[in-house]
């Protein structure tokens, strides 16, 4: 189908010269006499660039162009300005005109802006297009979630998302929170504005403030050019602190002023910004017993803390790994052109014994890789133990040969593994401190013991507990 274009021109002479003219270049058109009947088309017709003149009778191009603006921002308009009218043209380039043509016009000239309007359409209905795919991939309800933990964070999570307030998000590594974090201003009144993340435990200190407030030239060696900040950057839309525990505390005061007062300078400037930014933090520490050791500002903590969200472990929230899984296998399948398989006994075995300490992305990380090795139509352990490099190991820990545990060669972190162990019995068995001793084979004692050492009275609901009450 041939471009559509919306002619919005009082002039009768003009209207017909640049029909004839678009006509013959082989566009499809629509005539208007004044701004009013081009906008009831535009209802009707949704063009794929507007040519609209300044001066007309009922409703002005201006008039025209910021209503056009409002129902379709993707939507070319082009505007025409007697010649000489220099304020009328940039007036509607601020308003959102893609162009301005002035009196008399040529046609080389017309021909050129409509070229150019109609691909700047083209990328802006594909951005449209990737906003919407990337908005759908982070609604809510999308989000793969089968355990009430995480059911109900997501909910908390959507509701917080309409309102303006500052998140704190807590989690272990790769638990999902810049997928949260992304997920809050995805369906948020922001969500046309920037997502600027920044990693504070990634950029080293002497660095992570001009990363966060920019800087001007000259401001220090090496700065031969200004460059903004993600504060700056971030303005209309929402800036997420990752892994805010580990900035400096220096720095944390100059974070907390520009979080109250929405204003900051760049380095070495002496003009004052203002940003209109959401705030969304994240960290994998204790920020309270940061706080008490005197590592976390108090007023900064409480400042970021006004809605905090916890991401649970995967290992404590096993529901979720085989939807997981699952939806990993599918992605990956697709992406390298492979069947999805069927998860093998063995490998099944393995998903729900592994304590993933490297969570959520751990797990994607396996399932990328086995789907890399796959040659058949059922997932196995041998498959998944290449994450390891040792499949035999694996085997010993999904089938419970050699105590269940073959050590690998470049070891692991037992402690974590037992807490991790401890922590799955604990969520199957509901708080049943005997029935979860008894998955372990281990007495009620020494499951109470590990419980106390690890500090996981917390982290547990206690159920009813018969045997355990009779003994007590």
């Amino acid at each position: 189908m041939p471009p559509r274009i919306l002619i919005a021109e009082d002039e009768d002479r003009l209207r017909r010269l640049f029909a004839m003219l678009l006509s013959n270049a082989g566009y499809k058109m629509s005539l208007a006499e004044d701004g009013e009947q081009a906008l009831e088309m535009f209802g009707k017709s949704k063009p794929d660039v507007v040519l609209t003149d300044m001066r007309m009778p009922k409703m002005d191009g201006m008039t025209l162009l910021k209503k056009i603006k409002e129902v379709s921002p993707e939507t070319p308009v082009i505007v025409i300005t007697a010649y000489g009218a220099i304020e009328d043209a940039v007036e509607a380039m601020k308003a959102g005109a893609e162009d301005y043509l002035t009196k008399p016009i040529e046609e080389e000239q017309l021909k050129i802006s409509i070229e150019k309007a109609l691909k700047l359409k083209e990328i802006l209905t594909e951005n449209v297009r990737l906003r919407a795919e990337k908005k759908k991939e982070y609604d809510f309800p999308n989000i793969i979630a089968e355990s009430k933990a995480m059911k109900d964070l997501l909910q908390m999570a959507a509701q917080v998302a309409k309102a303006d307030a500052t998140v704190l998000i807590y989690g272990e590594s790769g638990t999902g929170k810049e997928l949260v974090a992304r997920a809050i201003h995805l369906n948020s009144p922001r969500s046309r504005g920037p997502f600027e993340p920044i990693n504070c435990a990634a950029i080293p200190d002497n660095l992570l403030e001009s990363e966060l407030f920019g800087y001007e030239r000259g401001a220090f060696t090496g700065a031969v050019d200004a460059k903004p900040g993600v504060f700056e950057l971030a303005s209309n839309g929402t800036l997420f602190l990752d892994e805010i525990g580990d900035m400096a505390f220096a720095l944390q005061a100059k974070v907390l002023r520009a979080l109250e007062e929405r204003t900051f300078k760049r380095l070495g400037g002496s003009k004052t910004i203002q940003t209109n930014t959401r705030f969304v933090a994240a960290t994998n520490r204790n920020i309270s017993e940061m706080v008490r050791n005197g590592q976390f500002r108090e007023d900064l903590f409480y400042r970021l803390s006004v809605f905090p969200l916890e991401i649970l472990p995967l290992r404590r929230r096993t529901e979720d790994i085989f939807p997981l899984a699952r939806h990993f296998l599918a992605r990956f399948c697709r992406q390298m052109g492979k069947p999805v398989p069927e998860i093998g006994p063995d490998a099944e075995r393995f998903l729900l014994t592994h304590t993933w300490p490297g969570n959520v992305r751990e797990l994607q990380n396996v399932i990328e890789r086995a789907v890399i090795l796959l040659n058949s139509r059922t997932l196995t352990v041998d498959v998944l133990g290449q994450r390891f490099g040792s499949p035999d190991a694996l085997m010993g820990v999904a089938s419970g040969k050699d105590n269940g545990i073959v050590l690998p060669n470049e070891g692991f972190d037992l402690e974590e593994h037992v807490r991790g162990l401890i922590d799955q019995a604990m969520a199957r068995s509901k708080g049943n401190k005997s029935a979860a001793a008894k998955m372990l084979g281990i007495s009620r004692a020494t499951l109470r013991y590990r419980i106390e050492k690890y500090g996981l009275e917390g982290d547990v609901e206690d159920g009813k507990d018969d045997e355990e009450e009779k003994d007590d």
